[in-house]
């Protein structure tokens, strides 16, 4: 009896432990800035592939532009027009919401 009662905690624990890590899992996009409004806190992005290359070293363009709320997200280097960035993002309904930003393009300069 007590070994069944282990089996079910354990199998409780373990079934808590999955939920978690599916509600904390960001997706994350990179790509060009557009635009950076600070009066609505968001930042709209033209999404890059991953085929990276001498020519292209953060990616291709896909086309693909999308708004993201970062009303709450952690930034780094301030975002500017033309910036590489890299953004983890959760979506809630239709709204993408950043938890964090990270300026590439600049990032990269300080390295060199």
């Amino acid at each position: 009896m007590r070994r069944q009662h282990t089996l079910v905690a354990l199998a409780l624990a373990l079934g808590l432990i999955f939920a978690a890590g599916q509600a904390l899992a960001f997706s994350v996009v990179q790509g060009k800035c557009l635009e950076s409004n600070n009066a609505q806190k968001t930042i709209k992005i033209e999404a890059y592939d991953t085929n990276f290359g001498p020519a292209s070293p953060y990616g291709k363009s896909t086309g693909i532009q999308t708004v993201y709320d970062v009303s709450e997200a952690k930034i780094g280097i301030p975002p500017q027009p033309g910036d590489i960035l890299r953004i983890a993002y959760t979506v809630e309904g239709e709204k993408k919401k950043a938890a964090k930003v990270m300026n590439v393009s600049k990032q990269d300069l300080r390295k060199k």
